[in-house]
């Protein structure tokens, strides 16, 4: 008789969810940690967390740096638009020249100078900030809102009293006087927010960052056989 062939040693298994004990249960692997042993996948999602956050942060800070610059464009609007001139009478309030363009003057002031300050801001944004981003773009469109808006509510604030009969009182009768600062056509609200995104859509396309055009080869890294190649290794071709 043989003697029973002994049993091979036992081989330690690689497979984390294998039993370590009979009736054991079984345990998981160990999550990666980030440090420098880390896994480039884990490494990427943490970069590009910490990317969008800049980015968001970036955003931000145009947003709060365009809507204070709307003081200055209403202060520049206060000072460069036309005046419209009253007039009283004892019956009532009137235009010193009915055919007079200054209130169309004064919503084209205001149009030029928000374009203005719509490219120039543009400009400032893509200069420091090269590689854009949609948080970016979000925040030239809605810090121009807003500096439009704080810029037409500074104009009129600081502009002559809208209280057009108390004002005609303080002058007197037969005395031409400024009418109150207004913005007639509210669209031109827009103008700032639409100049910054056309400059900055357009220095992008011309300046912006290129991403890296792909090499188009033969697969497995092999040249193709040119014209003839059959014929001078000696096969048909």
């Amino acid at each position: 008789m043989t003697a029973p062939l002994t049993p091979p040693h036992h081989q330690p298994s690689n497979d984390p969810w294998q039993k370590s004990e009979a009736g054991a249960a079984p345990q998981p692997p160990n999550p990666p940690h980030a440090g420098p042993g880390a896994s480039p996948a884990a490494a990427g999602e943490q970069d590009d967390g910490g990317g969008l956050s800049s980015e968001v942060v970036r955003a931000a800070a145009v947003v709060l740096a365009l809507t204070v610059l709307g003081v200055g464009l209403g202060l520049l609007w206060l000072w460069l638009a036309p005046r419209v001139p009253l007039i009283s009478t004892d019956k009532a309030v009137f235009l010193k020249d009915s055919e007079g363009e200054e209130a169309i003057g004064a919503d084209g002031t205001f149009v030029l100078l928000a374009l203005a300050f719509g490219a120039v801001g543009a400009a400032l944004v893509f200069w420091f900030n090269r590689r854009g981003g949609i948080p970016l773009v979000v925040a030239l469109a809605l810090g121009g809102l807003l500096g439009s808006l704080l810029a037409w509510g500074t104009g009129v604030w600081l502009g002559p009293t809208d209280d057009v009969v108390e004002r005609a009182r303080e002058v007197g009768q037969g005395v031409p006087f400024d009418a109150p600062l207004k913005l007639g056509a509210k669209g031109a609200l827009l103008a700032w927010p639409m100049a910054a995104l056309l400059v900055h859509l357009g220095l992008t396309a011309l300046f912006g960052p290129r991403d890296p055009e792909p090499e188009w080869g033969p697969p497995y890294g092999e040249p193709y056989p040119g014209p003839g190649a059959g014929e001078r290794d000696g096969t048909p071709g």
